[in-house]
């Protein structure tokens, strides 16, 4: 067996054995997660990345076994900061459709899964045309610096409308929808005809709105790590990142309106990613660089948005 070989045996391992240990002595169905239980289950799955992390470092001591290591861990925080984003639209969502809180865990895994198919698929395709046409990486490069200047100069996920969002339209259209009670159900029988429920809805919805995310973070993954034949690499940093979301959707749904500027600490993210890509060719930028440049942008923002908030509280307060 080839160490390649072992190492894709091993995550696959590590992934089923972790998503039996978290449904099924972590979270219990139909019962709503607590605070405590959320800061468990996502420290639960941080620490099994870093220990994956450690894996890769020394199952390859003798060769690459560091670099791949930072590229692994810059990639997992990369797509983990995104990830952070992302579940503000889900808050909305999940609002706008009146999800009861004992049914948000159930349908937060589904919509997770079929993210995870997306993202194998998008990360599949993306590794093809990264090693048959090298320009793609300058139009993937275009396109972040594009993103990073839009999303730091535009508002926050506030704006988001479900109602007029495109999955939100496209399923009004193909679906059979019933706005009866779902009781935690996904389809409903009405004369013999299926109904599909709300919830059914938002499982549908959560995956398709992960399309649009992924296509800023695939992208921005393979500045991390542009050598195809590492696909281990971007596939278990993905996957490992995207299963987190869950917990940390539970953590961070009553942080929603705390960090303001997390956007923008992102948007920075995305645009000195865009432009690595862009100047690759005359400038080699390490991955060590990459991984503080997301640190330092992800966790500044948060500090100053915590700070900008006290500073508003303390300022109500002296008025």
């Amino acid at each position: 067996m080839s160490k390649t070989e072992l190492i894709y045996l091993v995550f696959s391992a590590v992934i089923i054995v972790a998503l039996i240990f978290d449904l099924g002595l972590l979270s219990k169905k139909g019962k709503i997660v607590s605070l405590k239980a959320a800061l468990v289950q996502t420290g639960f799955w941080v620490l099994l990345s870093f220990l994956f992390c450690g894996f890769i470092w020394f199952e390859n001591a003798g060769g690459n076994g560091k670099e791949d290591a930072v590229a692994y861990i810059s990639a997992y925080l990369l797509e983990w900061s995104l990830s952070i984003d992302n579940i503000f639209v889900f808050i909305i969502i999940f609002s706008f459709f009146k999800v009861h809180p004992e049914n948000y865990s159930r349908v937060l895994l589904l919509g997770i899964l079929m993210a995870i198919i997306f993202r194998i698929i998008f990360i599949a395709v993306g590794s093809e045309l990264v090693a048959r046409f090298d320009w793609v990486m300058y139009i993937f490069g275009v396109f972040l610096v594009f993103t990073g200047i839009k999303m730091f100069s535009s508002k926050d996920e506030a704006e988001f409308d479900p109602e007029k969002n495109w999955s939100y339209r496209l399923m009004k259209k193909f679906m059979r929808i019933t706005q009866a009670e779902p009781k935690g159900r996904f389809i409903i029988m009405h004369n013999n005809k299926a109904y599909f429920t709300t919830l059914a809805m938002v499982v549908v919805m959560l995956g398709l709105i992960d399309i649009v995310f992924a296509v800023d973070s695939i992208p921005a993954v393979f500045s991390i790590i542009p050598d195809p034949s590492k696909k281990l690499l971007i596939y278990s940093s993905n996957i490992f990142a995207v299963l987190g979301l869950r917990s940390l959707f539970f953590l961070l749904k009553g942080a929603a309106n705390k960090f303001d500027y997390l956007q923008q600490g992102i948007a920075i993210v995305l645009l000195f990613i865009g432009v690595k890509m862009l100047v690759a060719y005359w400038v080699h930028i390490p991955v060590w660089v990459s991984l503080l440049v997301i640190v330092f942008c992800i966790s500044g923002s948060i500090m100053y948005s915590i700070y900008h908030q006290r500073k508003g509280i303390s300022s109500s307060y002296d008025d």
